[in-house]
């Protein structure tokens, strides 16, 4: 790869990611030609500090430079640094699919007014070392970068430039999620984008893709697989467990995609009469209750009949306001809460858990992923007690992991996804994983499918082609 790099011709195409190289989070790949500069993705960094403070630093590149961005779907991770690119000087259309459009425009909004509610937190009680405090960015960069948005359908061809075209593709992750196929030069570059369980509980199985030239491939679960068996039997057995204990289940959801294929599998399981009917379920997500409504408007891209959307909403009571939240949590007998965000590094989910992990016959549900340096990795493995807002708290509550929930396909999903290459024989890259599982699936994909395969480097501008062969 580096006597490549080091001989290429002057008309030539390079691929370089500036994030979730080398980590899941911070999602933002270059796909760099003689005439444009293509962004797939444009996401923020989340975990440990480390990561969190690459958010602060300047993009590596000049934003004015890239020709447009292409949007994979509308997790944080994926669409968070939007605002800042524009407030940077990016000015170019912003492709997505509708869901992802409506999605992105709620997320990134909670985002903004999420850390100017943060910063005032932190400039009242002085818990914060930089004198203000101040948000990342304000709801005032991301009206600006709304403007950028461009609704495209999937199998849509998209022409960018004589030279460059894309499509879109369902990947199953969460509604209006795709992968982006981009045919540039008369070659064909794949970007997985997060690519979803082959079953899931409300969405088909990702879409077929054409043969490619090149893959950009996501590896968060490259070194696990899910557990077998019933995944909402798991879920009403933990239910039913800590109900019998006279607990409280406290789910940690992502506010799009998970919190819906949650409140589907309550509703079922209340149907089936496999949980008492009676408990009451809440969604404290004001997010996720907007989310779900946008949803209803797509019902094209749901197992599911509208109908049955509506009456799984209608069994969850929504709350809106923090004062809504206090009196949940006061409230008596036991309940379901589903609550952002998912790997618990802010929202309401944090006062739930200041007052239910102190207690034994409490459950913690843990369903997504959960990278390094959050409250949800830190419980995943065993942690004695969390720091939430300056303070720590004593972890007794029992902690659940039902990995079935999960939104990312595991390492024989992933295979199975990637066999579809396995004749064209494209370079695949590995993108969004952390090291040990990116080394894992790696050889996975080399050894099964006989698969050339390289994992990419932070920043690293990596040849693919010359345009004058």
């Amino acid at each position: 790869m580096k006597d490549q790099q080091q001989n290429q011709p002057a008309e030539s195409v390079f691929l370089q990611s500036l994030g979730a190289a080398g980590t899941v989070t911070g999602s933002k790949h270059l796909l760099i030609t003689p005439h444009m500069t293509l962004m797939v993705d444009c996401g923020l960094f989340q975990g440990i500090k480390a990561l969190r403070e690459k958010n602060w630093e300047p993009l590596p590149v000049d934003a004015t430079s890239i020709g447009c961005l292409i949007l994979t779907h509308a997790h944080l991770d994926h669409c968070g640094y939007i605002p800042l690119l524009v407030r940077y000087g990016f000015r170019q259309p912003i492709y997505m699919t509708g869901p992802t459009r409506d999605l992105a425009e709620i997320i990134l909004r909670d985002c903004a007014k999420l850390q100017e509610e943060d910063a005032d937190r932190a400039n009242r009680h002085g818990y914060s070392k930089h004198q203000p405090a101040k948000p990342l960015y304000t709801t005032e960069d991301v009206e600006a970068a709304l403007p950028l948005f461009r609704v495209c359908e999937t199998g849509e061809e998209i022409r960018l430039n004589p030279q460059i075209t894309f499509q879109f593709y369902p990947s199953a992750h969460i509604p209006g999620a795709c992968s982006a196929v981009i045919r540039c030069y008369g070659r064909t570059i794949v970007f997985s984008g997060d690519i979803g369980q082959l079953k899931s509980e409300l969405l088909p199985a990702p879409a077929a893709l054409p043969a490619a030239d090149f893959v950009v491939m996501e590896s968060t679960y490259g070194n696990r697989l899910h557990q077998g068996g019933d995944t909402a039997a798991e879920l009403a057995m933990v239910i039913n467990d800590t109900l019998f204990n006279k607990g409280n289940v406290l789910i940690p959801c992502f506010a799009v995609g998970r919190a819906q294929e949650v409140m589907h599998m309550i509703y079922r399981l209340k149907q089936n009469n496999q949980i008492p009917p009676q408990v009451p379920v809440y969604l404290d997500s004001p997010m996720a209750a907007s989310a779900g409504k946008v949803l209803m408007h797509f019902p094209e891209w749901f197992t599911i009949g509208e109908k049955e959307v509506a009456r799984m909403f209608s069994g969850v009571t929504v709350n809106e306001d923090y004062q809504g939240t206090e009196e949940i949590i006061n409230r008596r007998g036991s309940k379901i809460i589903l609550a952002a965000s998912g790997m618990l590094t802010g929202g309401r989910v944090l006062s739930y858990l200041k007052n239910y992990l102190s207690e034994k016959h409490n459950t913690i549900v843990l369903i997504g992923f959960q990278a390094e340096g959050t409250r949800g990795r830190a419980l995943l493995n065993h942690a004695h007690e969390l720091k939430i807002h300056g303070k720590y708290y004593p972890v007794v509550a029992g902690v659940r992991e039902i990995d079935g929930l999960s939104a990312h396909a595991d390492q024989s999903e992933l295979l199975q996804w990637a066999d579809q290459f396995k004749t064209c024989k494209p370079l695949v890259f590995l993108v969004h994983g952390e090291p040990g599982a990116q080394e894992t699936l790696r050889v996975k994909i080399k050894d099964d499918l006989d698969l050339k395969v390289h994992i990419m480097k932070p920043n690293e501008p990596v040849w693919l082609f010359s345009t004058n062969v």
